[in-house]
């Protein structure tokens, strides 16, 4: 089975938004994959997603109020797709030994850009654009690594 991982820092704002955009995607098209997130940082273990991401997925119809945080782990080697938010997360992934991770900026017409952490953004504007940039790259990056045709 394929199976995306998508990674952040904290695993609160950023990858719990791709996770939820990504199962919505498999689930509006029958897609058979396994989807997570996790945070390359240790501090948000166990905790929800951060208030303003649960409020921009529920208003594009994305529940992600159930998804706790957890830091990567050596296990998460195994998926077949692990997807970096920014260049200093896909750093952090090789630095850790993971091969071949994707930074999600490389899709979408975003030309490499960072997804920039909306968790330090003053109010809730952030977290539209944040949104939008990991819709369109998301939409993109499944359809040119072949997870959904």
């Amino acid at each position: 089975m394929k199976s995306i991982l998508f990674v952040c820092l904290g695993n609160i704002c950023r990858s719990p938004l791709a996770e939820g955009i990504a199962a919505k995607i498999a689930a509006d098209h029958n897609l058979d994959l396994k989807i997570d997130s996790a945070g390359t940082a240790h501090w948000h273990i166990g905790k929800p997603p951060c208030e303003n991401s649960i409020k921009i997925a529920a208003l594009n119809g994305i529940d992600i109020s159930a998804l706790r945080a957890r830091q990567l782990q050596e296990a998460d080697k195994n998926f077949s797709h692990i997807v970096a938010m920014d260049s200093q997360n896909y750093k952090d992934l090789l630095a850790l030994g993971f091969k071949n991770p994707y930074l999600i900026g490389d899709y979408g017409e975003l030309f490499g850009e960072d997804i920039p952490d909306p968790y330090f953004f003053d109010g809730f504007e952030g977290f539209h654009k944040v949104y939008a940039m990991l819709d369109r790259s998301i939409q993109d990056f499944m359809k040119k690594e072949r997870l959904w045709v």
